[in-house]
């Protein structure tokens, strides 16, 4: 994996660091390429029990698309002919990424430091909660350079803030606060901007010692929910509600609670 992009796993949490803080975490090819690995590495390891997204300087999260190296892509496009060939980032890279952690059956927590604009906005959408710098900001930015959502935005972002508010974010992009952030309900937490390292690992580490499975099974009943009528979403639940009733966690659970002790749980 490459040095842009940092993979650890320690006691059942992953951690993933974008690492190019001297270009504000942009997306270039290696990154991005580095970035699915990581992402679909931790989804895939079942010793995995949550997931952290975090990045290296005090500036950025992420800004999405380097546009420095994308330029170069779009001006040899048009010189050979090829058309949007170059916008396949978006199918090879982008969309797994987005897969990976929505789809993952544990919790993921970004940890937004600082600007977290266009496809990197997306990659924090795409986590279950969004721990934030108060000095850090948000933007859609893709109207601002003549293209539309891409990173799963289209989804995300009006599930989290309401498709009103998403359209003025998309057609108007600008630069939102943290504080504004949390009103809209893109963050779930503001913290001072030298607390979010430790407090971001305190609330990952923490979903990574719960119970695994029923944090699973939130995230596909929300997803679930969302998109599917209250009859079905009742059937739904009751599907997941089984399966998490017979886990060994759910057992450990009840002892627990019964003999007034912390729970410790398995994962499984």
């Amino acid at each position: 994996m490459a040095d842009t992009v940092l993979y650890e796993v320690s006691d059942g949490l992953a951690t993933i660091t974008l690492n190019r803080p001297e270009a504000m975490n942009a997306m270039n090819i290696e990154t991005k390429v580095a970035f699915r690995e990581a992402a679909q590495a931790a989804a895939a390891d079942d010793s995995v029990r949550a997931i952290l997204l975090t990045a290296a300087g005090d500036r950025a999260f992420c800004v999405g698309q380097d546009l420095k190296e994308h330029i170069g892509g779009l001006m040899a496009a048009r010189e050979s002919g090829s058309g949007g060939g170059v916008m396949s980032t978006v199918q090879e890279h982008y969309n797994p990424i987005v897969r990976a952690l929505t789809r993952a059956a544990k919790p993921v927590v970004a940890a937004v430091n600082g600007v977290a604009a266009g496809a990197g906005l997306g990659f924090a959408l795409a986590a279950d909660y969004r721990i934030v710098a108060d000095t850090a900001a948000f933007n859609t930015s893709f109207a601002g350079v003549a293209l539309t959502a891409d990173s799963g935005i289209s989804w995300t972002l009006p599930r989290v803030v309401g498709p009103s508010r998403a359209a003025d974010l998309l057609l108007f992009p600008r630069s939102i606060t943290a504080q504004e952030a949390y009103e809209l309900g893109i963050a779930n937490r503001v913290v001072p901007g030298a607390e979010l390292a430790a407090e971001a690992v305190k609330v990952a580490r923490g979903l990574a010692e719960g119970p695994t499975l029923a944090y699973a099974a939130l995230k596909e009943s929300l997803a679930y929910g969302l998109t599917h009528s209250l009859e079905e979403t009742l059937e739904k639940e009751d599907e997941l509600q089984t399966r998490a009733g017979s886990s060994e966690d759910h057992v450990i659970a009840v002892q627990a609670f019964v003999n007034k002790e912390k729970p410790k749980y398995l994962g499984r």
